[in-house]
């Protein structure tokens, strides 16, 4: 028996890795907002949040309050729920298709609802009636409707929805593009497609108040469906004869991935590799019981972006990486170990 079979069974050992978590979480969002050009401790970014918090007024200058407060923490923050929803979102894809390899980038949802955002941005398309988060949901939900309509066609296995979603995900990629450079002038361009590449750069405190409402919601969703998610793993048919219904809660649990993943495009850009990897590596640590291993994914994901954000804007300041540029140096081959893993176990 392996180790990591051992501290799925041993309740205590559980209970330790999600504080170790949490405590990774908080201390890793600390050190983070401490981190620019503007140096700040630890000691003083607690004493800024307490003091608009209601607390003793932090005896700092207006910028330095500023820097923390209206920059750094919701950047923060941001990053930490953008991670969570993606953890989320490619725990649920997995287990729904019964394929490692499904992720909201991978299946086209990104794409779709990065066209989606750019209609609105760039064209205007609905602007005043559709916002850009809702543009962003129209387009996931269209990029996946059509992703599910392409593997029906040629079959409906697992990898005839991968193969539909990397096809979607072109086609999607192509009309963005062609609409940033048919419509765009070269400044909006250059932000464009920064933005779609993955970028926190904007982020306030309405951003993070959404982010935060979405994937509260979504983690209650998927949470209400943990025991039907169980039932998938062994197989669609399996599942009926459980109970589950299997349509139901296919329909249910796609569309609040598509709404989480809409949400954290409009706020964030396409960031991808988040949804694909750490799921893997939140199943190795808590098995497969999607009670423990939802939150797992979200958490993983929250501590994993909040450093990638912390990289692309300090490695080499003071200019920025987008953040899917780092989330694809680091997820490559951290994706190539598990693949490998995979083969090697017996």
């Amino acid at each position: 028996m392996t180790t990591s079979v051992r501290l799925r069974d041993n309740p205590k050992a559980v209970t330790l890795l999600w504080v170790i978590g949490v405590v990774a979480l908080a201390g890793s969002a600390a050190v983070a907002i401490t981190l620019g050009p503007a140096g700040l401790s630890v000691g003083e970014v607690a004493s800024i949040v307490v003091g608009h918090l209601g607390g003793t007024a932090a005896d700092v200058t207006p910028i330095r309050d500023g820097i923390v407060w209206d920059l750094r923490l919701p950047r923060t923050l941001l990053a930490a729920l953008c991670g969570a929803g993606l953890g989320l979102c490619g725990a649920i894809m997995q287990s729904l298709l019964r394929n490692p390899l499904a992720d909201p980038f991978v299946l086209g949802i990104s794409s779709g609802a990065s066209t989606g955002a750019v209609l609105i941005v760039i064209l205007g398309v609905g602007s005043g009636v559709v916002g850009l988060s809702s543009g962003a949901f129209i387009g996931a939900v269209i990029s996946f409707a059509l992703v599910l309509l392409l593997a029906h066609a040629a079959g409906g296995t697992p990898d005839r929805v991968i193969l539909a979603g990397v096809a979607a995900t072109q086609l999607f990629s192509a009309l963005t593009s062609f609409i940033v450079i048919t419509s765009a002038d070269p400044e909006q361009t250059r932000g464009v497609m920064f933005w779609l590449l993955g970028s926190l750069g904007g982020a306030d405190w309405l951003d993070v108040a959404l982010c935060a409402a979405v994937v509260a919601i979504g983690l209650v969703v998927c949470l209400t469906h943990s025991r039907a998610l169980d039932a998938f793993a062994f197989g669609e048919d399996a599942a009926s004869s459980l109970g589950v219904n299997v349509w139901r809660v296919r329909l249910t649990l796609l569309l609040a991935t598509a709404l989480m993943t809409a949400v954290i495009v409009s706020v964030a850009g396409a960031i991808g590799f988040v949804g694909l990897v750490l799921p893997h590596a939140a199943r190795a640590l808590v098995g497969s019981n999607h009670r423990r291993l939802l939150p797992a994914s979200a958490l993983i994901g929250s501590v994993f972006l909040v450093w990638v954000d912390a990289v692309a804007r300090t490695a080499i300041a003071p200019q920025e990486l987008p953040a899917g540029v780092v989330t694809a140096l680091v997820g490559v081959p951290a994706f190539a170990v598990i693949l490998w893993r995979r083969k090697a176990r017996p």
